[in-house]
This record gives structure tokens, C-alpha cells and sequence, in this order.
């Protein structure tokens, strides 16, 4: 059985439903990211498991504990629910030294003395601390308050860490930086963490499992190389790296043109997926062949460090296409043709959800 459990949970918000019947289980130990676009509910379901928010439906349970249920109309407040929590904004109090804005959540549970001594020493030692306990965090760097939010999470022992959006104040070298800090402390204590995020990156890095949620309704649950290379739905395939779409048109079982002009494609669909296609690819995963592959013309070539940026026209819609550095390429202007060497293909009336 799964340690943390959600069962046909809904959030409404008046008539807006949130969150909608999300059944999900998280493992003792994992790191678990929800995914998605701005008003897609992961938030909200990360205050419900939190206790910030409580469910209209179903039921949320860690461990043999039950936090929430609508059915037997239970609510456990925040504070009795032992979480780990660190949020986007620091929420580091600069009136209190490091050591006491760590020792502080300890000092309300009246812990003894000893424990929050212990606790506290452990806590800022485990986020390289120590040598700034008792400075003010507003001295601190944007790197140095958010350890201090971690250290406070670390030092009630949690055996669930939620975290919503934690590093995204951070400049995008600090971020990298701790997004490895915070994988490292998850080896050393063994906690579950429950990771809301809009950036993919993040996700990918940190979790052994993402959930892609959009407009309340989970649309994939799989590992990070499981949702990238074998996205469940158009949703996904769109949201999670960079994707191109061309509209095609088909007669019958027959060859596919692109639509608006542009050719007929060397590649094919299933049959009996209708008249009207989308084909998705990667612009990583697309070379530049020779005739008889999908015609198109260079509108831009930017160059990107290790990767090559070209814009291709393909009939009157445009696509992108990344190659490395050293591979050789068209220049803006010329003609080219595109072999696409992982395509997908999706109805075009397909819903995004």
C-alpha cells in the first residue's frame, strides 16, 4: 500500500471544480512532482494533503493516519500533520538568527531543550549552516534563506516534505545548484517529497515519478523519461519539452500532405485515424535528409551554444529544428528537407485534456 494516499479527492471552488476525483499514491521515500500550467490544481492538492485546504470529496492518508475525509467529515489541522513545508517566498522571520528561525516550529512543541538543541545543530549542519547560525538570514544570499526554510523543514524529523515552487525566486545558476542540494538531503533523511513545480526542468531532475495535471484532471502519472518519450495524449506532448505540430490531410488510408501545401510526407499513421492529422516531433529528434523527405525553407538560424535553432517553413505553417553545433546545416534562405525520425500522430480535433 502506498504511504501517502489520496482517494477520489475533489476541490471545488463554487462552481469551479479545482481538483477533480484525483486518486493517487506516493511511496515512503519517493520523490513525487505535480506538474503543470498555471490553474491545473496542483497547488490546491498540495494544500489539501497539506491541510491549508480542505477537500469537498474523498478521502487523504499517510501512512496508517487519516488526514481528511469528506465521508466520515474528519479534518486534521496543519500543525498536527508533521509536515516538512517550504514555499516559493522564504518565510524566514529577519528579526531571528538562522539558528533560532530553524529551533523555532521546535520551541512551539515545547520539545525539551536537549531535542531542540540536537535537532536544530543537525538541521543546519545537513544545509551547511553552522557558520551562519547566528546571523541575521537578511545577510544571507537568495540561496542562503531558502537552506534556512529547508533546515526548519528538516528539523521536525518529517516524513513528508511538501514543497510548492521553492526555487523559483532563485537566479537559474542557484537553482540548479539547490535542486541538487535538495536531492541530496531527501538520500540523507529518507523522507517522501511532494514537489509542485511549473518547470519541467526541475521535475525531470528531482523525481522518480510526475504527475501532469491540466484543469484539475491528472492526464499522465509515470517516471520522467516515461512521460517524455511516450507522452499519453496530445496535452502532454505539448507541454512537457519543446514540440512541433504540422496539420496534415489524408484521403482514405492514403498519403498525407501538410495541409496548407508543403508535400507529401514520407510517413504514415495507423490506419482508421481519420482525414484530418496533427504529426508531432521533437525538434531534437528531426535531421536535415536529403529530397523526397518533408520540403521546407530556413527562415532563421540562431545560433545557441551546443545547439543550432532553425525555423523552417513547411508549407504555410513553420516548425523548429535543433541540431548540434557541429552538424552541418542549411543556412536562412535555402531550401531543406526535414527527415523526421520519431513522429506521433494525433486526431486534429484531439482535445488538450
Amino acid at each position: 500500500m502506498s504511504y501517502v494516499r489520496l482517494v477520489d479527492v475533489q476541490k471545488r471552488f463554487g462552481q469551479v471544480v479545482a481538483v477533480d476525483r484525483l486518486n493517487l499514491g506516493i511511496e515512503k521515500g519517493e520523490c513525487f512532482s505535480m506538474l503543470g500550467p498555471s490553474g491545473c490544481g496542483k497547488t490546491t492538492t498540495l494544500r489539501m494533503i497539506a491541510g491549508f485546504e480542505d477537500l469537498n470529496e474523498g478521502e487523504i492518508h499517510v501512512g496508517d493516519r487519516l488526514l481528511s475525509s469528506s465521508r466520515k467529515r474528519f479534518y486534521l489541522p496543519p500543525e498536527k500533520r508533521d509536515f516538512g513545508m517550504v514555499f516559493q517566498a522564504f518565510a524566514v522571520w529577519p528579526h531571528l538568527t538562522v539558528y533560532e528561525n530553524v529551533a523555532f516550529p521546535l520551541r512551539l512543541r515545547k520539545l525539551p531543550t536537549s531535542d531542540i538543541e540536537r535537532r536544530t545543530h543537525g538541521a543546519l549542519e545537513a544545509t551547511n549552516l553552522l557558520d551562519v547560525a547566528q546571523k541575521s538570514p537578511a545577510s544571507l544570499s537568495g540561496g542562503g534563506k531558502q537552506r534556512v526554510a529547508l533546515a526548519r523543514a528538516l528539523a521536525i524529523n518529517p516524513d513528508v516534505m511538501l514543497l510548492d515552487e521553492p526555487l523559483s525566486s532563485l537566479d537559474p545558476h542557484l537553482r540548479e545548484e539547490m535542486r541538487f542540494e535538495i536531492k541530496d538531503l531527501q538520500r540523507q533523511f529518507g523522507f517522501s517529497i511532494i514537489y509542485v513545480t511549473h518547470d519541467q526542468s526541475e521535475a525531470m531532475a528531482l523525481s522518480d515519478r510526475i504527475l501532469v495535471m491540466r484543469l484539475g484532471v491528472v492526464q499522465q502519472i509515470d517516471t520522467p523519461l516515461n512521460v517524455y518519450s511516450h507522452p499519453a495524449n496530445r496535452f502532454v506532448f505539448s507541454f512537457i519539452g519543446l514540440s512541433n505540430f504540422l496539420d496534415v490531410e489524408r484521403d482514405g488510408d492514403g498519403p498525407c500532405r501538410v495541409a496548407g501545401g508543403g508535400g507529401t510526407l514520407p510517413v504514415s499513421p495507423p490506419a482508421g485515424m481519420g482525414s484530418r492529422l496533427s504529426l508531432a516531433f521533437r525538434p531534437q529528434e528531426v535531421g536535415f535528409g536529403t529530397k523526397g523527405t518533408v520540403d521546407g525553407e530556413v527562415q532563421r538560424k540562431s545560433f545557441l551554444g551546443e545547439v543550432v535553432d532553425y525555423q523552417i517553413k513547411v508549407g504555410e505553417q513553420s516548425v523548429r529544428v535543433q541540431t548540434g553545433r557541429r552538424s552541418p546545416g542549411p543556412e536562412a534562405g535555402e531550401t531543406c528537407h526535414l527527415d523526421i525520425r520519431r513522429p506521433f500522430w494525433y486526431p486534429a480535433e484531439e482535445p488538450e485534456g
